[in-house]
């Protein structure tokens, strides 16, 4: 494979979890987040507030950071999450729409982000 992979969802976006384990049993599907960091190479996306697990973590030798147990957020699949939509608020998939602009006599195609569900800019 040339390259990395493309991914329609960027750092900043607000995502909702569609799949996984219901809220009711513990798990984070339904919920909604603002995306932290992007991984195209595993096709993952760190989002924030959810998947969040224990880590275990040794005292430093400088002091820097203490022992025991923290919090933090783990990737999660970027097929497990989708596009919040700013109207409705809903999940919704991301098309791109292709315009030409003349600028000082010159035209530029600019690519907006755009969900299908509502048609608004993203």
């Amino acid at each position: 494979m040339a390259g990395k992979p493309k991914m329609k969802i960027k750092k900043n976006d607000l995502v909702q979890v569609i799949t996984g384990r219901s809220q009711a049993n513990g798990g984070d599907k339904g919920k909604q987040g603002k995306v932290i960091a992007v991984y195209p190479e595993t096709q993952r996306v760190l989002v924030e507030g959810i998947n969040r697990v224990t880590k275990h973590t040794k005292a430093g030798a400088g002091g820097a950071a203490s022992g025991g147990l923290e919090v933090v957020e783990a990737p999660i699949h970027v097929s497990n999450v989708a596009v919040v939509d700013p109207e409705t608020n809903k999940p919704t998939r991301v098309k791109t729409r292709v315009e030409t602009v003349e600028r000082d006599g010159r035209t530029k195609t600019v690519r907006t982000r755009v969900a299908v569900r509502s048609g608004k800019d993203l």
